[in-house]
């Protein structure tokens, strides 16, 4: 399993079990998020639009605001992040 995979697959065992979760523990998670979204948009050759809503500002706000999230919030901010890492993935395999 590559790396993006696993990271793909604790971002969701992570949303599913939220509750059990630190608010460190999602903020983290989070800041990884943004992380591996910038450098795969990278290797893609793929830019988040700076005038555009982006996920990466969203996710930034989203860690540095955990505390104020609701679960439900919390959870959906990580399934997103999951979606979004997933589908750079398809792009650069896709590319390969």
């Amino acid at each position: 399993m590559s790396q993006t995979t696993a990271f793909i697959s604790e971002l969701i065992r992570a949303a599913n079990e939220v509750e059990k979760l630190t608010p460190f523990e999602v903020s983290r998670l989070l800041d990884r998020s943004v992380d591996t979204i910038r450098e795969m948009r990278e290797q893609a050759g793929v830019g988040g639009n700076r005038r555009a809503k982006d996920v990466v500002i969203d996710l930034g706000i989203a860690s540095a605001r955990v505390r104020d999230l609701s679960t439900e919030d919390i959870r959906d901010t990580l399934i997103d992040a999951a979606d979004v890492i997933r589908a750079l993935r398809i792009i650069l395999v896709e590319r390969e």
